[in-house]
């Protein structure tokens, strides 16, 4: 009676490890030289009915794609491994016939072991023919799931080492896979998890390395080189020039196959060896420093994306497991980078209109113009750009501008430095003035109305104390901030003094509710204290008089979405650097979903922005704005309802603007991040001009949207 082939394989098996037979055949035919040494039949000591057939496969490693948020401009992938999974009906046809060919030609008959091969394996190599393993694909394949599946070091072992008991377990395993998986299933798991060498794992990969195109495009030309690496990968590779040769050898051989096991004919074979194959050989970048869209200077944005994701419990219980995630799960990110937006931003990051050549600042200057764009309502980052290179490669950068750096390299025009968004070590650059809007929330929140006014003098004495040394001192410790030249004095009131950025109007305003009051107002706008002294500061903030100035570091982000939190009608949106996230499987992640809250009432808000419209020479919806402000010419150039505010440090080591719509907020600061307490001046037409442009540019084609008037009571009071 004849046994059918399986339970053939399943009694040979069983006699073999046994100790019958484990050393003469299976381990001289699939272990070459071990047979004579004993260790074979020692390997076989359970019986093949002992061992588990669960093959429990856990997803290999996947890119994970980064796109703008239209979702179809891909702007950086992020992997361990460059694979991406396909389905078999998006492979070409010669490409699944020639992996055949070249590593199991009677895959189609065989049932996961192939006892012709087991026995061609032994006969050869017992007689000193080329040393076979006798695997077939579908063990291949095993082998590969079961390493990518290993747990702990030892299953890593286990799963890679030369033993005749790994070798009998893959037989086991993939005995019971095909009687769950049709040959189909089993030949495209396997193209999708082979290494194929030079980086890429997957025909996907492959495709792409070494000509360019999807799996679905190969030629058999093409199919047969690709096919021909699986078996050596790195000494075969095709995109060196000593394994060129090698690799079309075994394309050769590969194309032989198919002509045997009549997949083509000699005619094709022919023309397939003759064809001159164009071996592009270029691995598929990764990573930030290598966006797609070097046009757009997204490399910031997408490392703020990397950062964020690095702080998001869902994605792992520490920065490790979710950086494995990113790099590994095969995630769909549509991040939130406007092309128009961030286009325009790095645009006018790296040269300004309208501003005189010796001013302009570009990619070679130490100064940095540093623009960040956020979506009120959502807090969506729609552009982070500056005039640097994202690149770790500082070799032709120039000098270091800060005096304690001497000899060493400046972090332009090369930086991967998160000067835009800030970090541990960049806790930010003071943004002067544009922190007054700050003091008048506070003061609208304590029924202060917007036409409250102050007798404003050149110089005020305040009652704040401060270090008798310094310059803003007066009578003793008192401190004693000054107008800039030529302001004028007189009584005003708060729209006014906003737009013509009087400072001895807002630090008495400041008095009247209260510094720790102007400071919870920043901190609920989103305004981070990240160097120790400004901490310090702000846990105490009862004295801090000088906080309305914009003595505290922060960064364009934080400033931009700020003022976005107050087009919004108060509500505070966490910047996210995301539209949305999907899995592997396509399955919606909610971790980049809009997280927002209302932390200033909706009235308030409203005068606030009211009260902005003035420095920029927009109009107060109750016509309100003096003829005079700070950045008048802003309104003309974004040619839409406008607010926001221009702010300057002392002695003009940073000059900062902020402009704000219903539907963006941009923030601008320019200084020297590499030396903030430069002796430079700072422009403002550079950093008011690249944040107006940019605005401008950005809402190009968007429907003109006109800001909410606050209510006449908290505009004029109760009377």
């Amino acid at each position: 009676m004849r046994l059918r082939r399986g339970a053939a394989l399943k009694a040979l098996a069983s006699l073999l490890l046994c100790g019958l037979f484990a050393g003469v055949v299976v381990a001289a035919a699939v272990f070459p030289g071990l047979a004579a040494t004993g260790l074979a039949a020692k390997g076989g000591a359970d019986t093949f009915d002992d061992m588990s057939d669960n093959l429990d496969v856990l997803p290999s490693p996947q890119i994970s794609y980064i796109y703008a948020s239209d979702g179809t401009t891909l702007l950086a992938m992020m992997y361990d491994e460059n694979r991406r999974d396909v389905p078999l009906a998006d492979v070409a046809t010669p490409m699944q016939q020639a992996i055949v060919a070249a590593e199991d030609t009677r895959f189609y008959e065989h049932k996961g072991v192939d006892l012709k091969g087991v026995a061609r394996a032994f006969v050869n190599n017992e007689n000193g023919g080329d040393q076979q393993g006798a695997s077939t694909l579908t063990m291949q394949y095993v082998r590969e799931a079961t390493a990518y599946s290993a747990q702990t070091p030892q299953e890593v072992v286990d799963a890679t080492a030369k033993t005749p008991g790994r070798k009998l377990r893959e037989m086991k395993l993939a005995m019971a896979l095909e009687k769950k998986l049709t040959k189909q299933q089993i030949l495209e798991k396997y193209l999708n998890i082979s290494p194929f060498g030079h980086g890429a794992y997957g025909i996907y990969a492959a495709a792409h390395v070494y000509f360019g195109k999807d799996p679905k495009d190969l030629d058999l030309a093409e199919s047969a080189l690709i096919a021909g690496l699986v078996k050596a990968p790195s000494t075969n590779d095709p995109a060196t020039a000593d394994g060129l040769p090698k690799a079309i050898a075994r394309q050769g051989y590969v194309l032989d196959q198919m002509v045997t096991l009549g997949n083509i004919t000699a005619q094709q074979r022919d023309a397939a060896k003759a064809e001159k194959l164009t071996i592009v050989g270029q691995r598929t970048p990764e990573g930030c420093e290598s966006v797609q869209r070097p046009d757009l200077g997204a490399g910031f944005l997408c490392d703020y994306l990397r950062r964020w994701w690095l702080d998001q419990p869902a994605f792992g219980a520490d920065t490790n497991e979710r950086e494995s995630r990113l790099r590994t799960g095969g995630y769909t990110i549509i991040s939130s980078l406007n092309v128009q937006t961030q286009a325009a931003a790095f645009k006018y990051a790296k040269d300004q209109p309208g501003v005189g050549g010796g001013e302009k600042i570009g990619m070679g200057s130490p100064e940095a113009v540093m623009v960040a764009a956020v979506e009120p309502g959502t807090g969506r980052v729609q552009a982070l750009a500056t005039n640097r290179n994202f690149s770790n490669d500082q070799t032709n950068n120039k000098p270091s501008t800060n005096p304690g750096k001497k000899g060493q390299k400046g972090n332009y025009p090369n930086t991967t430095v998160p000067f835009i968004t800030g970090g541990p070590d960049v806790p930010g650059y003071q943004a002067g003035s544009s922190f007054k809007i700050f003091t008048a929330v506070a003061a609208l929140e304590s029924g202060i109305p917007l036409n409250h006014t102050e007798d404003v003098q050149a110089q005020y004495v305040s009652n704040y104390p401060i270090v008798p040394s310094s310059p803003a001192a007066c009578n003793g410790a008192h401190y004693c901030p000054k107008n800039s030249a030529g302001d004028p004095t007189g009584t005003f009131n708060m729209w006014q003094g906003f737009g013509m950025s009087l400072n001895t109007y807002f630090v008495p305003l400041e008095e009247r509710v209260g510094a720790d009051h102007v400071v919870d107002v920043a901190k609920r706008l989103g305004i981070q204290f990240r160097s120790p002294n400004d901490a310090n500061f702000a846990k105490d903030a009862k004295e801090w008089g000088a906080f309305t100035l914009g003595v505290s570091d922060t960064t364009p982000l934080d400033l931009a979405n700020a003022y976005a939190t107050l087009a919004a009608d108060g509500m505070y949106c966490t910047p996210t650097p995301v539209n949305e996230i999907k899995d592997l499987k396509g399955n919606k992640v909610t971790a980049g979903d809009p997280k927002c809250h209302s932390v200033v009432a909706p009235d308030v808000a409203r005068a606030a922005v009211d009260m902005a419209r003035c420095p920029v020479g927009d109009q107060s919806a109750f016509q309100s704005c003096p003829g005079s402000g700070t950045a008048t010419g802003v309104r003309g150039d974004v040619g839409r309802p406008v607010a926001g505010k221009t702010g300057t440090t002392d002695s003009g080591k940073s000059a900062t603007f902020v402009a704000m719509t219903k539907q963006l907020a941009i923030a601008g600061i320019l200084t020297d991040p590499d030396n903030p307490q430069t002796n430079k001046t700072m422009s403002h037409p550079v950093i008011n001009n690249a944040v107006a442009y940019t605005l401008k540019a950005a809402l190009s084609g968007l429907p003109v949207v006109e800001f909410t008037p606050p209510s006449r009571k908290i505009a004029f009071g109760s009377n």
